[in-house]
């Protein structure tokens, strides 16, 4: 049985989604795991880089396979379901708890534009404005995505994995975030992790 936050979210998907979304995670990292080996490299970027990709593309089949939207944004493809767009983000390569998740502060606009503008408001409904960003900067990054659907919203898929682990722990949920790059969860919930069995 799917959340009630779920199935607000997600409507008569819920369900499916909840249970799609581990495995598509576990088959991102069979992927990005094949590729790590494949470059027989110290560095894990191969793995970090195939992941971020992998995930992306994974969710979006998944998305497809409901009957569910895919949009395009900047060339990623991202799964929109119900109106709810999912936005997955590896937060770190070791097991940690949800509250030490932080944006990268080379983080591309698009996806900080993404978060702010798609993502939930902060509770008191106004955005600190950023001492170092001009007013336009800031605007801009508070725009929504034409191609995203403006009244579309973001649920962030947030997850932790390395190479030889796997994934360690996935949350989803609404998420706002900070000025310093941090994230205030409105509402986040833990799912299961599916078996990852290795290409």
């Amino acid at each position: 049985m799917p959340t009630t936050w779920a199935a607000e979210r997600f409507g008569e998907q819920a369900a499916q989604l909840s249970a799609a979304v581990p495995m598509q995670l576990a088959r991102a990292h069979a992927r990005a795991h094949a590729v790590h080996l494949t470059a027989r490299l110290k560095k894990r970027s191969p793995y970090g880089a195939t992941l971020a990709e992998a995930v992306r593309e994974n969710l979006a089949d998944a998305a497809r396979e409901l009957g569910e939207a895919v949009r395009d944004v900047r060339g990623y493809e991202y799964a929109v379901i119900n109106d709810h767009a999912l936005f997955p983000f590896k937060y770190s390569d070791r097991p940690r708890p949800l509250d030490r998740a932080r944006l990268a502060s080379n983080a591309s606009p698009t996806r900080r534009r993404m978060l702010l503008s798609h993502g939930p408001q902060p509770q008191d409904g106004l955005f600190p404005l950023d001492d170092d960003l001009t007013t336009e900067e800031y605007e801009a990054l508070h725009e929504t995505f034409e191609e995203l659907g403006a009244t579309t919203k973001l649920v962030c898929v947030f997850f932790t994995s390395d190479p030889e682990s796997g994934i360690h722990v996935i949350h989803w949920g609404d998420a706002h975030l900070e000025p310093d790059r941090t994230f205030t969860w409105i509402h986040s919930e833990q799912l299961p992790v599916a078996p990852q069995p290795l290409v």
